[in-house]
């Protein structure tokens, strides 16, 4: 560390100072080692969370609240990282979660490993900008072979397509239940697909999860419809109703208040009881006006004045209020409803149809589950788990195979999993090395070096030999044997396509590519300067090496 009198110039023998005296700055070597050890720490911090033998972490915060979970993205979301080149990590992880919802393990440690090789090649004198464009060359290479070796898949094949949600939630805590979820899951992206043209389109928000501790994660069901967390507004309300006809309303049922100040002088009692007589009929219209049209489940956005409840209880209509805006926009995506602001317009083309609607109480709570729509556009996923922990990761797990599955059918492709595809790369890449007279060279087989930190910590989490191991994964690649990868249950390498490990082809494309271009990145900063217009704080305190 030095501080700002490094960067000064001389102007007639006298130093002139650029930067104040306490900025803190790292430069060279110095910072590229100090990043290049901030990012593998993050990724040696959750290297043993990969595969199906991977651990879990216990993250705890200054409150004694604790997430307990296997999920990349979640881990280093919920750590309290300072290092700005460690920050970049996260960034990975949260784009691989953002883009395909699976991978983010893999994409963070091959980020790691890719600059664990470059400090190697540092080392030896060889410049950045050479290891990033040899990175860059390897990183064009690598996708290449990855769609060279990938199958297609349809929406029909669901048994494959059941291996992809149980590959992508092993490893979890909710693996003794994956065959049924994998069903569940299944059904629901099927749903919701829907076809633009000639593409698949898979909007994820359209499968909504509601958690609910209290059960086992084998509990947990799909609801072809929406689970709203309200209660009946009124006891006198039916708390069921079957071949519902079902109105949506963003309105409220209250007499409004006028937009001026107005000021209302009353001065005789019958005044009065015309005045109030006056609401009570205005309120007593807009309940006529929903039994116009014919519905008995109502749905309002906003606010129900108690007298409203009491005429829409008398009327028999299973009502709840103050339903979310999100909840509102999905009930009419799987009722087919039409969402209504103004009760005059309200008729009965507008309603939607629900097979069943009925409040259940669920680990103490009153729920309205809205069942067997017609032709759901929106489901829900009512994720149990024993206890509140419990169901987070179960929930994370949904989370991270709702978007595995996603990936495969709207690209649909996939590649065999359990490491094959990695020490695939890493195969052919050290023959494309060989292309290359140079510097580059070293760069590219850096790159396929770093593609067998895969298999490697597969291995090593299984408690494998990760060398023996390692040796006849290539031995089997060497003769051909592509798709074969590491069985963790009995330690041999075997088709991953037989045993059913299957990952979609995007979350693989979308792991290389973010990897690649976070480490060129990081590669590149040859000087760390405090700089004090993005501070919102005081300065950031250099960090030593390894440090999260």
């Amino acid at each position: 560390m030095s501080n700002g009198k490094a960067m000064m110039g001389q102007l007639g023998g006298q130093p002139v100072l650029i930067l104040p005296e306490s900025t803190l700055r790292t430069r060279g070597r110095d910072a590229q080692r100090n990043n290049i050890a901030a990012a593998k720490a993050v990724a040696d911090a959750i290297r043993t969370t990969l595969g199906p033998k991977g651990m879990d972490k216990m993250l705890v915060d200054s409150i004694g609240d604790i997430v307990i979970t296997n999920d990349g993205v979640t881990i280093l979301d919920e750590m309290e990282i300072e290092h700005p080149a460690a920050k970049m990590m996260v960034e990975v992880a949260k784009t691989q979660n953002e883009e395909v919802g699976d991978g983010t393990t893999t994409a963070v440690i091959i980020t790691g490993e890719l600059l664990k090789k470059a400090e190697e090649l540092l080392d030896q004198e060889i410049h950045p900008t050479v290891i990033t464009k040899g990175f860059k060359i390897a990183k064009e290479e690598a996708l290449k072979i990855l769609s060279e070796s990938a199958k297609s898949i349809s929406l029909e094949d669901v048994e494959t397509l059941k291996k992809i949600v149980i590959t992508a939630i092993s490893g979890k805590s909710v693996e003794r239940a994956s065959p049924k979820l994998a069903g569940l899951i299944v059904d629901a992206v099927k749903t919701i697909a829907q076809k633009i043209g000639n593409k698949i389109v898979i909007d994820k928000d359209n499968v909504k999860r509601v958690k609910k501790h209290g059960g086992s994660s084998e509990e947990t069901e799909l609801v072809r419809g929406i689970i709203i967390d309200k209660e009946v507004v009124h006891p006198g309300m039916p708390k069921k109703f079957e071949n519902a006809k079902i109105a949506l309303v963003d309105a409220a049922l209250e007499v409004k208040e006028t937009e001026t100040d107005a000021e209302i002088r009353i001065t005789s009692p019958e005044q009065m009881q015309a005045f109030i007589g006056q609401e009570q009929k205005m309120l007593k219209e807009m309940v006529e006006k929903i039994t116009a049209s014919n519905a008995n489940v109502l749905f309002c956005q906003k606010g129900i004045d108690d007298l409203a409840q009491h005429y829409l209880a008398k009327k028999g209509i299973l009502t709840a209020r103050r339903v979310k805006k999100s909840d509102i926009e999905a009930l009419a995506k799987a009722t087919g409803a039409r969402i209504v602001s103004n009760l005059d317009d309200l008729t009965s083309g507008d309603l939607g149809f629900a097979k069943l609607v009925e409040e259940q109480k669920i680990a103490g709570e009153s729920m309205i589950f809205v069942r067997e729509c017609k032709d759901p556009k929106a489901v829900t996923i009512l994720v149990r788990g024993s206890t509140e922990h419990v169901v987070d990761e179960v929930d994370r797990s949904v989370e991270d195979a709702i978007g595995a599955l996603a990936s495969a059918i709207e690209l649909g492709k996939i590649v065999a999993g359990a490491g094959a595809p990695e020490e695939q790369v890493a195969r052919k890449l050290k023959k494309i090395a060989e292309k290359y007279s140079g510097r580059e060279q070293l760069a590219v087989l850096g790159f396929a070096d770093a593609m067998e930190i895969v298999p490697r910590s597969l291995a090593e989490n299984a408690g494998l030999d990760p060398i023996d191991t390692l040796v006849a994964l290539r031995a089997a690649h060497e003769q051909g044997k592509i798709n074969f990868g590491i069985n963790v249950l009995s330690g041999k390498t075997v088709d991953a396509y037989e045993i059913g490990v299957i990952d979609p082809l995007k979350v693989k494309i979308q792991a290389i590519t973010s990897a690649a271009e976070a480490a060129e990145m990081i590669l590149r900063i040859d000087d760390v300067i405090a700089a004090s217009k993005l501070e919102k704080g005081p300065p950031m305190p250099g960090m030593p090496p390894g440090e999260i």
